[in-house]
């Protein structure tokens, strides 16, 4: 494995890829550089002495600046180096474009073919709750549902969507939680869909029903609980009723080009940038040339990259969207009285990113070098093909959701530091790093760390990952589904009444 890494050729710091001790010397480049520190892999050396308030230079682009005098061979991080970023800003169009390194290979996945069209990676008989007051009757009715029905088959798994909303909630913060229940409700890896009520809360079971009229009857059924004297009874009985209208389902071959996946990263550390972001940003640009579509989130974890992506929006309309994306989400800190740039979080400090520029710098990476087709609000879903960034914040669980709601089949999700929860869509964990792979394999199920170790072959890695990408998407579990860890996490905004 090597020992360091000099990201790009502008750069004036070094990756530290395995622990490092001081007094240490390092070779690269034709330089012997003495280390001043120990440090974490993971972490930067100065490459070069960098002056008092000059530019930390990483990924070729500015992290922050020195709040001191560093020495070649320091350890630079939090103790001595600032965020260059401020508030709102205002934006010029000008953009630029790289051409695709990838073509069409007319490749397919086995999915399921819904009546509306749209295809599914998953046949799943989900139970959606309007209210969180529902969420015990729910799992009591599929208790009942599946030792009643035996065999559950043709679908994969029944699951209730369960989350705490719905009631006491006002104005934009209701809409948000109807609509994204409404979305997860059209989703096409749902095979079927009980719409379970309470009876008194906001969110009424009318309204949703109202707003879901193009559906299929058969397939989507709902209760209202105050209505019926035995809910349990009832609620198995109507999904008896949906598995026997999916007795049909089969997989069949859906080409790549209607496949959606949404990009995520979370506990990242300092390999998120070189290895498991930059692996996802080339399978977006792979997808995308099969007529595939990406989307990226976590708006506070574009700040400090951000100008990247506005370069590379479609058209002035695009580039307009992207302003108020970016500005909106830090006009929502500042409205909250909260600074805008409390990122890094604690874990990521560990795994050796020191600003936020330092941390979107490598987010941002997942979405490879496509032109950014379309900007989405929270709540919406994907309306064109390529590259759609969409408003969320960083949290992985909301973020995670929020992807799977905007119609994303699969969520990637990168990480450094491991986490082990998944989101109603398959959400497959990528590490930035050999270590977490291997002590976490009931958590992950990708290992990017590959990447930094000598004997690997970048196209191959990338080859091998969209493979198992197509066999996740044609049905092969991946650990959250494994472990039945699924999660529906709704951005909250406003007050609880």
């Amino acid at each position: 494995m090597k020992e360091i890494m000099k990201i790009h050729p502008n750069d004036n710091v070094l990756l530290a890829l395995r622990d490092i001790k001081k007094g240490e010397m390092l070779h690269i480049d034709g330089l012997v550089i003495e280390v001043k520190d120990d440090m974490k892999r993971g972490h930067k050396i100065a490459l070069e002495t960098i002056e008092e308030n000059s530019g930390i230079i990483k990924y070729g682009f500015p992290i922050g600046h020195a709040t001191r005098r560093i020495s070649i061979g320091e350890h630079i991080h939090v103790h001595n180096v600032k965020t260059n970023l401020s508030d709102v800003q205002t934006y010029a169009y000008t953009p630029v474009f790289e051409d695709n390194p990838f073509t069409n290979e007319n490749r397919t996945f086995k999915g399921y073919r819904r009546e509306n069209g749209t295809a599914g990676v998953r046949n799943e008989l989900w139970i959606v709750p309007t209210v969180g007051c529902v969420n015990g009757v729910a799992e009591k009715i599929i208790q009942r549902f599946v030792k009643e029905a035996g065999d559950i088959a043709p679908f994969d798994n029944v699951l209730v969507l369960k989350h705490q909303y719905g009631c006491s909630q006002l104005g934009d913060d209701h809409e948000n939680t109807k609509q994204i229940l409404i979305n997860a409700i059209r989703h096409p890896n749902a095979g079927g869909v009980l719409v379970l009520g309470l009876g008194c809360e906001n969110n009424e079971l009318s309204a949703i029903k109202e707003a879901l009229r193009e559906i299929d009857g058969e397939r989507v059924k709902f209760l209202e609980s105050q209505s019926v004297t035995d809910e349990i009874e009832t609620g198995a009985a109507l999904l008896k009723e949906i598995h026997q209208a999916a007795k049909g389902d089969k997989r069949e071959d859906i080409p790549l080009s209607e496949l959606s996946i949404g990009l995520k990263c979370g506990g990242s550390d300092g390999f998120s940038g070189i290895t498991a972001n930059p692996l996802l940003g080339r399978f977006s640009n792979y997808l995308i040339a099969q007529g595939g579509s990406t989307v990226l989130t976590e708006v506070p974890e574009m700040f400090g990259a951000e100008t990247i992506l506005m370069q590379r929006a479609a058209s002035e309309e695009v580039f307009h969207k992207t302003v108020r994306l970016i500005n909106d989400f830090k006009q929502y800190f500042i409205k909250h009285e909260q600074p805008i740039y409390e990122n890094p979080s604690p874990g990521n400090k560990e795994g050796g990113i020191s600003t936020l520029e330092d941390k979107s710098l490598g987010c941002t990476q997942k979405a490879g070098i496509s032109p950014v087709s379309d900007v989405l609000a929270y709540g919406e879903t994907l309306k064109t093909k390529g590259l759609t960034l969409l408003s969320a914040p960083g949290n992985d669980l909301i973020a995670s959701s929020a992807l799977a709601a905007a119609g994303c089949h699969i969520v990637l999700f990168t990480t450094g530091r491991g986490t082990p929860f998944g989101t109603f869509v398959p959400t497959v964990k990528v590490s930035t790093n050999t270590n977490l792979y291997q002590s976490k394999p009931h958590w992950i199920d990708y290992n990017a760390g590959q990447l930094t170790e000598e004997q690997t072959a970048e196209d191959d890695i990338l080859r091998d990952f969209i493979q198992y990408i197509i066999q996740v998407a044609s049905g092969e579990f991946v650990n959250n589904e494994k472990n039945d860890f699924r999660e529906l996490a709704i951005f909250k905004s406003g007050v609880t009444l």
